[in-house]
């Protein structure tokens, strides 16, 4: 027999197949919005944060804090702790990078605590505390109310 079987080929869908997606449905796009600007109609457009990325997160950690706070800026690491940091890694004769080695964190942490630059975080002060063998002064855990007339007795406000 002949291997090469003409009625098999007859049996077969020889057709292309286009395959297409399927078009958005939407407010009709960049286009709708420039007509409807053109007849004067109220347009509102919102940014979404991480719109269009594949990021699950919902944004940095402190962006909840800053939003909610009167004014817009973050705590940053006060001049005496980044003397006393630089003070203590300087009598143990280690560079940042050794430090940071020391305390299981990336040698630009300890430099933006050095600078300045950092949010500080008493988890970090702690572990470079306890690596340097020093008391660093620590951010207060807190804010006191200043109408308090009790925190001299250390009681909750």
């Amino acid at each position: 027999t002949d291997w090469r079987n003409t009625d098999a080929m007859t049996d077969q869908d020889w057709e292309p197949v286009i395959l297409r997606k399927k078009k958005p449905s939407g407010t009709g796009g960049e286009q709708a919005v420039n007509m409807a600007r053109r007849d004067g109609a109220d347009v509102e457009t919102v940014k979404k944060f991480g719109g269009g990325g594949n990021k699950q997160t919902a944004g940095p950690s402190n962006a909840r804090k800053l939003e909610d706070s009167e004014e817009l800026k973050h705590d940053t690491v006060p001049r005496e702790l980044r003397l006393a940091i630089q003070r203590a890694r300087m009598d143990k004769k280690w560079s940042q990078a050794e430090l940071a080695r020391a305390i299981n964190e990336r040698q630009q942490v300890v430099n933006d605590y050095e600078s300045g630059k950092a949010i500080p975080n008493n988890q970090v002060i702690s572990k470079m505390e306890r690596v340097l063998g020093a008391r660093l002064p620590r951010r207060p855990s807190k804010k006191q109310n200043p109408l308090c007339t009790r925190h001299h007795n250390n009681l909750a406000c």
